[in-house]
């Protein structure tokens, strides 16, 4: 073999330099080259993962604003309810109303849910519920007025709740809610356009390395386009779900609708069960009243020669007429038509006295136990509201009970410090404790037991206004109810009442007004579309020596005052076919208006309230000769205009 110069040396040696440095270089190339597409693909990753971050996140704040937005739309509406229900007295609205706002309640649940990634959020979402509370509390003083009927209060408290301080904090804090929520969905935002614009740096450093950038852009083309694939195609899929809820909306709306008409099928329904169990009832009772008025009078006919013995059977069947009388005006003052008759009442002995209402309620299998040891201690209330708050309380004892056990009824009196009891002030009070052994109450079931509507009787049983009604009774006598209930273990409520003290009524009263009123003879014309009454009451009138004048038509009077010298008064019925007494005075001519008015009615409320009686006097049927002479006398007494010179000076 030939040597090899030193130059070919050199060059063979440059040669596999050259092949070696080549071959690295390839090496090296093809190190980068992975490397590169390494690193592009684990940039698409990686602002793919920021991508979808991003999207869920905006999401999230999106369902955020929505949701406040949907919460501020329940309360809204809620209180768009209630005041429909303030002016209809619609007790459906009171219980939309309810059941809306107890809605933005568990709305304002899940936006605490939702903003827990948040703290700030999150003492926003308690700040509201704090508002909500208290604009609760607002709404349902207003929603308990009108379940009171007292229409008027409750109007001027929803306009003046309509400024309230609670309302506007839940307004704002909505607001910052929602612009919170929008800066981080700006931040967010921010971050993610940063993350892109930082990806795309790195893909233009590396679209520098040639074949190998193509080939990234082209798996990024590719990508993405498979990305706005996806997107198009969850579109086209949210699409779908929107007009899925929109169907399943108005299926919802129209079942709804379904209900509320069965719904109220069923209360006629069970107003008429309702009707006819309470006529029932007021039908044995007037039965067994006549039936002793009817006896009476037939045994004081047999017996007219004896006159201690008719004189004794006339007692009966008056006692008998009397004890109907009560049973009425008892009804009407259960019923909320007569008007409330503030007195000094003593606890104890009212509740003595309703010994037999009570025995005949709750039946034979009740025993009811009344103890009374704060004698001498009275409040200042309506006397029959007092006993339907008692009887209330009374059957809801019953039952809880299920018809057998134990009632304790204890009146009591107590000195309270300011604040000891609820918001009571410092001073005496009369306390009213209705204990059961029956099955108690849990305290989810407190929570709730004075709220409008509520109630845990089944359908038919319980309307969910008796205990709301006591609540608003001892809040209108400026007093406290308490509870005090476990499960298995009974429930007692107790009311602290404001000691009234004053001097008692005695029976002097009483019988000054049952002593005979002397009074001059007078011309009177009886306004009475009943025969018969107008047949008694011309006697009872001719009995007392005056000169009465019969009509049985409202619209026949003016003529009669025409045509009569001197008429000097006018009793008139209330409730007649072709016009009401009030109705037939507002309408005589301006020369009649000094003629006295004596209105006698049967029913209180069928006017209306007293300023459609134009300041009268109002006689209640029935009524004795002698409750008829001091009606007049005090209608004769009453000031009118004085009597005009003439006739012709109308």
């Amino acid at each position: 073999m030939p040597l090899m110069s030193g130059n070919q040396g050199e060059v063979a040696r440059d040669g596999e330099q050259g092949g070696a440095w080549h071959t690295t270089m390839l090496v090296v190339m093809a190190v980068l080259g992975v490397l590169v597409l390494v690193a592009l693909v684990l940039t698409l990753d990686g602002a793919n993962r920021q991508r979808d971050n991003a999207v869920r996140l905006q999401s999230h704040s999106y369902e955020v604003m929505i949701l406040a937005r949907t919460l501020s739309g329940t309360i809204s509406g809620s209180e768009a309810s209630l005041g429909r229900y303030v002016i209809s007295g619609d007790k459906l609205l009171g219980r939309r109303f309810y059941d809306e706002w107890r809605n933005a309640g568990q709305q304002i649940n899940k936006l605490d849910e939702v903003t827990g990634d948040n703290p700030d959020q999150q003492k926003l979402t308690a700040a509201l519920r704090a508002a909500y509370q208290t604009r609760g509390k607002e709404l349902a003083l207003i929603a308990l007025s009108t379940n009171y009927h007292k229409n008027d209060q409750a109007l001027a408290r929803y306009y003046q709740a309509r400024d309230s301080a609670s309302l506007g904090e839940i307004n704002a804090l909505l607001d910052r809610i929602i612009a919170g929520e929008r800066v981080v969905l700006d931040s967010r935002t921010g971050e993610a356009m940063h993350s892109v614009a930082q990806s795309n740096s790195v893909a233009r450093v590396l679209g520098a390395f040639g074949v190998l950038i193509v080939i990234g852009a082209i798996i990024l083309g590719w990508m993405t386009v498979r990305a706005l694939g996806e997107r198009a195609v969850a579109n086209a899929e949210a699409e779908a779900e929107r007009q899925r809820a929109e169907d399943l909306e108005v299926a919802v709306a129209r079942a709804t609708a379904e209900l509320l008409d069965k719904e109220a099928r069923l209360r006629q329904v069970q107003k008429m069960e309702a009707i006819g169990q309470l006529t029932g009832g007021i039908a044995h009772d007037f039965n067994n009243m006549l039936a002793v008025v009817l006896g009476g009078l037939e045994l004081a006919r047999r017996n007219v020669t004896d006159a201690v013995q008719a004189t004794r059977h006339i007692d009966n069947a008056t006692e008998g007429a009397n004890r109907a009388a009560a049973l009425t005006r008892r009804l009407l003052a259960f019923s909320r038509e007569e008007a409330l008759k503030l007195e000094p009442v003593e606890p104890g002995p009212l509740v003595a006295g309703m010994s037999d209402l009570l025995d005949r309620t709750l039946g034979d299998a009740i025993i009811v136990v009344s103890e009374d040891v704060g004698p001498g201690w009275r409040i200042r209330a309506d006397r029959y509201q007092l006993e339907n708050v008692i009887l209330n309380l009374a059957v809801n004892a019953r039952d809880a009970m299920d018809g057998r056990g134990q009632l304790t009824i204890r009146t009591a009196g107590t000195s309270l410090a300011a604040g000891a009891i609820g918001t009571c002030p410092e001073g005496d009070y009369v306390t009213i404790a209705v204990t059961d052994t029956g099955c108690g109450m849990t305290p989810e079931v407190l929570e709730h037991v004075f709220e409008p509507f509520f109630t845990t009787k089944p359908v038919g049983k319980g309307t969910g206004l008796g205990l709301s009604q006591i609540f608003a009774f001892v809040r209108q006598a400026d007093g406290e109810i308490s509870i005090d209930s476990a499960p298995g273990k009974g429930t007692t409520v107790t009311l602290y009442l404001p000691r009234h003290i004053g001097a008692a009524q005695d029976a002097a009263p009483q019988e000054a007004r049952n002593a005979p009123v002397q009074s001059a003879a007078l011309d009177i014309l009886v306004v009475e579309d009943d025969p018969r009454v107008l047949a008694a009451t011309m006697g009872a009138l001719k009995e007392l020596g005056h000169r009465p004048i019969a009509c049985d038509d409202p619209l026949a009077a003016p003529g009669l005052l025409d045509g009569a010298d001197g008429v000097d008064l006018i009793v008139s019925d209330v409730l007649m076919p072709q016009q009401t007494g009030p109705e037939m005075i507002a309408a005589l001519a301006p020369g009649h208006g000094h003629i006295a008015v004596l209105f006698v009615t049967g029913y209180a409320g069928e006017a209306g309230g007293e300023a459609e009686f134009g300041g009268h006097f109002v006689l209640r049927k029935p009524f004795t000769i002698s409750a008829l002479e001091r009606a007049i006398a005090e209608a004769m007494a009453a000031p009118r205009r004085a009597p005009p010179d003439s006739i012709a000076a109308e």
